[in-house]
């Protein structure tokens, strides 16, 4: 269905824009203030945050449990073989200080590797490569077991983690999604983040997986294809299995001497005027080196309109508040976004690119302000601000031509049938 298109997914997929804090910050923030692409009447305001690059080297040492689902459904190229992939990928980045333990549920609910050193790689390799798949999916009891094992093996001070690895299915053991989502809520606060990894799944279990991610404090990739997982498990190591800072929130506020409407990119029912010039941005985990773009579209107050204010330079004002992991001490970093508006023909060629995710994701969500955005126009513009050798765009392209093809072909059915 179009609302489970997620834009601001699609438009932080492609860890743009990472700009390095300096000195001793945890964060860095950059505003863009732009005209808008499909309405030229309004403005873009992009925020973009990036947390501090740690080095692997500097890390500390890691408590993995694998949780692997080895159920009949998992028996599936896509499926399990692919999950089999992508943990090799993960186990070579590992460092001798690590530890890595397996556990899986399917047929049988049960500890597959006990806790072993990230110098024996060959070992934890033969245990991921004997995993077979059969029988049903007893979730509970498998998500339970690993808890424990990594509770008995906490590292103070390290990154202690469960990654669940699933196709969604969670039919045997407990009955509401409300039971499980608590159950990981309550092992959060014992410093155990969840990494979440999904295969061969539909929307609803997709959004289960994702919100049980949340629950756990952490992150959700999914996982389509080989190349998927090198991007998440070995480009974005650190970024997927290392956090920096928990309970991650933006706070913006408007200055109504510059803004009239506002609304957040991907939240078409997310809309404040003056009355309301605060908008709130939950996020969760941030990984080491990873960068995150929220979007808004602006509907300006009239030229010649301003209010005369002290504050008027300033187009907004963001408070970022977190924790550091571990911590309970919440912190709070103030940024002001200046009011400097960069005409899009001049715009960084990066920032081109998240406007033609956001216009595609419009387009898919079928959205009101979808009106104006023409199909050629995106491609072009995509086409414009590609960089050189980047797959991950150059898949992006080939999505939106053939996404034109579909909707041409749907819209002109439509039309002969007199839908």
């Amino acid at each position: 269905p179009p609302d489970a298109v997620r834009i601001e997914e699609m438009l932080n997929y492609f860890n743009n824009n990472y700009n390095a804090p300096t000195g001793d910050k945890l964060f860095d923030v950059q505003t863009v203030i732009t005209n808008c692409a499909w309405n030229p009447a309004n403005q873009l305001l992009f925020v973009n945050i990036s947390s501090r690059k740690i080095a692997l080297d500097s890390l500390p040492p890691a408590n993995l449990v694998f949780l692997i689902d080895v159920s009949g459904s998992m028996d599936m190229p896509n499926r399990l073989p692919l999950l089999q992939s992508a943990f090799r990928l993960l186990v070579n980045n590992l460092r001798d200080k690590d530890t890595v333990s397996i556990v899986v549920y399917g047929g049988v609910v049960g500890t597959m590797l006990n806790p072993t050193g990230g110098a024996e790689k060959e070992k934890i390799l033969k245990a991921i490569d004997e995993l077979t798949p059969g029988g049903s999916t007893p979730g509970e009891s498998g998500i339970r077991m690993a808890y424990r094992l990594a509770a008995s093996h906490y590292i103070k001070g390290g990154n202690n983690r469960v990654i669940l690895a699933t196709d969604g299915d969670f039919n045997v053991g407990l009955k509401k999604d409300e039971e499980l989502e608590d159950l990981i809520a309550r092992h959060r606060h014992s410093g155990i983040y969840l990494t979440c990894l999904g295969v061969g799944m539909g929307n609803f279990k997709d959004s289960k997986i994702q919100t049980l991610a949340r629950k756990g404090n952490g992150n959700y990739a999914y996982l389509d294809s080989y190349q998927e997982a090198e991007k998440v498990l070995l480009e974005e190591f650190t970024q997927t299995l290392y956090a920096v800072a928990d309970n991650v929130f933006m706070n913006i506020v408007f200055n109504p001497a510059f803004v009239k409407e506002y609304r957040l990119i991907g939240f078409d029912n997310k809309m404040g005027a003056l009355r309301d010039t605060l908008s709130v941005m939950e996020g969760g985990e941030f990984g080491s080196g990873q960068s995150v773009i929220a979007a808004f579209e602006i509907t300006p107050v009239e030229k010649g309109k301003f209010a005369a204010t002290p504050e008027a330079d300033h187009y907004a004002e963001i408070d970022l508040q977190f924790k550091k992991p571990q911590r309970d001490t919440i912190l709070s970093a103030k940024y002001a976004c200046p009011y400097h508006v960069i005409p899009f023909e001049y715009l960084d060629s990066s920032y081109k690119f998240s406007t033609a995710v956001m216009m595609f994701g419009t387009l898919l969500k079928q959205s009101p302000f979808a009106k104006t955005i023409n199909w050629s126009d995106m491609i072009t513009l995509t086409s414009q601000a590609m960089e050189n050798g980047n797959l991950s765009q150059q898949d992006f392209l080939a999505l939106v031509q053939e996404a034109k093809l579909l909707y041409s072909r749907y819209h002109k059915k439509k039309k002969k049938m007199g839908w």
